[in-house]
């Protein structure tokens, strides 16, 4: 059996557990994957909204980063919210002799129903363009895609972009993945589903996890999108607002006797 794919989130903390490192984890770990974290923010939110963003030192995010790449290694990386300018280049800085496949989800503002937090400055808007050239895939919402110049102004820039259409209007979701190999629609029935907190995380996560495996782009985009829907099925209809989704999609591995240890690897 070969060993899971090792990915590092980067990324904000998010106490309620429904979005940033908490998703990242969960996510990758559901796929099958080794999930290591670097932490750029501490958050105060829940499925109610955010209340508070503190990003951590840049210095500390870069150590951390190193901490993981120098020792356990990477097969792909996730990047979400990075909080401040600093943060922005240290974490570019450290990923230029990166060889793997990285996702960027430039996160900027919370979908918490009600807040609307502001994640991310203007100014972290800029520095992102270092992140958006190296990334393998860009994953913007609607609203983010408009923050940052729209598609004419991104495109030419990123490597690859996949434009997501939750925040779109009608009855179908229309997710756009522009790369060099052309554009692919990925559409869906839109879903009645209240419980959404955490959902751009969770897709960038997963299809970092796919791409740390050795799938395709538009594979590894296929399968993520599918994993999502099937989350927000799953959502245990947790909190106030918008509650988180159902990572686990219901599955109690626990529930079952585990079989003796076997020997550890050596």
């Amino acid at each position: 059996m070969s060993p899971p794919p090792r990915i590092l989130a980067i990324g904000g903390s998010d106490p309620s557990g429904g979005a940033g490192i908490q998703a990242d984890i969960k996510t990758i770990t559901m796929l099958g994957g080794y999930a290591m974290a670097a932490i750029t923010a501490l958050t105060v939110q829940n499925t109610l909204g955010v209340s508070a963003a503190n990003p951590l030192p840049a210095a500390l995010v870069g150590e951390q980063i190193d901490a993981c790449l120098s020792d356990i290694g990477a097969d792909a990386v996730k990047i979400g919210m990075l909080g401040s300018p600093e943060t922005a280049a240290a974490v570019a800085a450290r990923l230029e002799h990166f060889a793997g496949p990285v996702v960027f989800d430039p996160v900027m503002v919370a979908t918490n129903a009600g807040s609307g937090a502001v994640l991310a400055g203007c100014a972290v808007v800029d520095a992102f363009a270092a992140l958006i050239a190296r990334a393998t895939l860009t994953t913007p919402n609607l609203p983010e895609l408009a923050a940052l110049g729209g598609e004419a102004m991104l495109r030419p820039r990123a490597r690859a972009l996949l434009i997501k259409g939750g925040h779109g209007d009608g009855g179908e979701v229309i997710d756009r993945l522009l790369s060099p190999a052309g554009e692919r629609q990925y559409r869906a029935p839109r879903l009645e589903a209240p419980h959404n907190h955490g959902t751009g995380c969770t897709l960038a996560s997963a299809i970092a996890t796919h791409l740390g495996r050795g799938l395709a782009l538009e594979e590894a985009v296929a399968r993520a999108i599918a994993y999502v829907r099937a989350a927000l099925v799953a959502a245990p209809g947790y909190g106030g607002g918008n509650g988180p989704l159902g990572h686990t999609l219901g599955a109690m591995p626990l529930a079952h006797p585990i079989s003796g240890p076997k020997e550890p690897p050596r």
